[in-house]
């Protein structure tokens, strides 16, 4: 009897002790003093391991390099829709993680182009980008239209008719006698038109221009940079016509090309074209005759690729409709010549950072410390393609965009560039402040408190020869007037190489920026007040 009893109380003990600690582990999870608040809290959740875990998977070779509407990319998003499942996220685009999008692959290697009866080659004598529509384009005149700006203090198609003609413009921008730009923010300081190139085509299109012809100072080493991108077949939004903005087709030539073009004229050279506007302080126009004959042959195939988006609904009734969205593109440039390109930190490791901070919003919500506005983690695809997983996002929101309040992009934050060789406690900034100044001020706040990263903003300066702005996903959330926050840690020696692989990236780096970026989010997800749009974009 007495060991009965013993054996009884034995299991009874037990089993309450095993209640104790089922209900231990399940508690509610509480800061401790060290632990100042919950933000800090999760953001622990964020480690190196589980970051080097996930991308050691999504950058192998299994993956073919993740290219856009590919079997590599499909994988990815099977790897990250199955992560976002074993979280515990419902779907949310009509019972799917995905939102697929249909795109054209457009084989344009075999394009031809002839200047007066001359064959020009692709790519050793110019370039285009792909976008437009046309398939040919035939002209007997070349009509030059200055600097090819449309401004209210220089207007190079102020009186002059390129309706249905073929337009030749200088690259740059005009300076005033003092040798200042004239409608740069500064004088020392250029303007949109000598950067970005769809601001001088928009200019073209408006004009009634049939076709643009630009000019790059910098033809050789830009080709070696591109010539990859330009060779592999690129992709464009597959949309009936009547949905797409067609495009003026723009090629651009290297400076001899069009000096020998300006040779037999009065002109004789672009350098002396532009003096005589220097001089003048107003724009000079005139017309060539040139016979030039370009035929696209291009080949094309229908494809389609995947966003693979992450809900977390916020908690606050009030607030819940307002949505915070991060984004990384988990695309890369596939199989070039033969060699996987894995693409490990570009954009493997925004993508494992997303990754990591969904666990860490979803870990809160469960435990009861949800999010109070709604939060987004979106891996998008074909940023490598022209920004069109995201571009098609903002064209057809899955969330409705006048509720969509920030976008941070995760692009690129896995290595160090040359500029940070001996110290990479960094992170570039780019677009903080271009249209909220309270979304600058939160980053700060957060970084000062949190992570005591050195903030460069060295390529958010308006007149970045780069253009790092533009040419992110941000930026399609950016030019709907959403203030966005593009992190990015710079260009390095492995960039779209086949050496980009997952065994150089710095992981613990890695860690402490995806911490601000989910920090930042955090902040602005639970303050009463929503970020203020205060900047007209520059």
């Amino acid at each position: 009897m007495l060991r009965v009893g013993i054996s009884i109380f034995c299991l009874v003990f037990l089993a309450n002790l095993s209640k104790v600690l089922a209900q231990s582990n399940t508690a509610e999870p509480s800061p401790t003093e060290a632990e100042s608040d919950w933000a800090q809290y999760y953001a622990k959740e964020i480690t190196a391991e589980e970051l080097k875990e996930h991308l050691m998977i999504l950058a192998s070779d299994e993956y073919e390099g993740r290219e856009t509407g590919f079997p590599g990319q499909k994988r990815a998003a099977d790897y990250i829709q199955n992560y976002f499942s074993e979280l515990g996220v419902a779907p949310c685009v009509d019972g799917s993680y995905y939102q697929t999008y249909p795109l054209r692959r457009i084989d344009q290697s075999k394009a031809a182009l002839r200047l007066n009866g001359k064959d020009l080659e692709y790519i050793q004598d110019y370039y285009f980008f792909p976008g437009f529509s046309l398939d040919e384009l035939k002209a007997g005149e070349i009509v030059l239209a200055g600097y090819g700006i449309s401004h209210e203090d220089w207007n190079d198609y102020k009186d002059l008719d390129v309706k249905d003609k073929v337009v030749l413009v200088l690259p740059g921008e005009p300076k005033d006698k003092e040798g200042n730009y004239i409608l740069g923010v500064g004088p020392d300081q250029t303007s949109e038109w000598s950067g970005d190139f769809r601001v001088k085509r928009e200019a073209a299109m408006k004009a009634g221009a049939k076709a643009l012809i630009m000019i790059n100072t910098d033809y050789n080493s830009y080709i070696g940079r591109i010539k990859n991108f330009l060779l592999n077949p690129p992709m464009r939004l597959d949309m009936e016509r009547e949905e797409r903005q067609d495009v003026l087709p723009v090629l651009f030539f290297p400076s001899n090309a069009a000096n020998d073009l300006l040779a037999k004229t009065k002109l004789k050279s672009l350098e002396k074209w532009e003096k005589r506007m220097f001089k003048k302080q107003r724009s000079f126009s005139a017309t060539l005759d040139i016979d030039i004959q370009f035929e696209m042959n291009a080949i094309n195939e229908a494809l389609t690729a995947e966003n693979v988006l992450c809900f977390i609904e916020g908690s606050d009734p009030e607030l819940k409709d307002e949505i915070v969205v991060i984004t990384a593109h988990y695309d890369h440039v596939g199989i070039i010549n033969g060699e996987i390109h894995n693409g490990a930190d570009d954009d493997g490791s925004g993508t494992v950072a997303a990754l990591e901070i969904a666990e860490s919003f979803v870990k809160a919500k469960q435990d009861g410390h949800g999010p109070r506005r709604s939060v987004l983690i979106m891996t998008v695809s074909g940023e490598e393609k022209g920004l069109l997983g995201s571009e098609w996002y903002a064209d057809h929101p899955v969330f409705p965009l006048e509720n969509t309040i920030v976008d941070l992009n995760i692009d690129m934050i896995g290595r160090v560039d040359p500029a940070h060789e001996a110290d990479s406690n960094y992170v570039y900034l780019i677009g903080s402040d271009r249209l909220s100044t309270e979304l600058h001020e939160i980053s700060e706040k957060c970084n000062g408190e949190y992570t005591e990263l050195d903030l460069d903003y060295t390529f958010n300066a308006e007149d970045d020869p780069n253009r790092f702005y533009y040419r992110s996903d941000h930026y399609n959330f950016a030019k709907n007037g959403i203030p966005c926050i593009f992190y990015f840690s710079g260009v390095h020696e492995d960039y779209h190489k086949p050496t980009d692989t997952p065994e150089k990236i710095m992981y613990e780096k890695t860690a402490v920026i995806t911490r601000l970026v989910f920090h930042t989010a955090w902040q602005i997800a639970n303050q009463d007040k929503t970020i203020e749009v205060d900047v007209t974009e520059r």
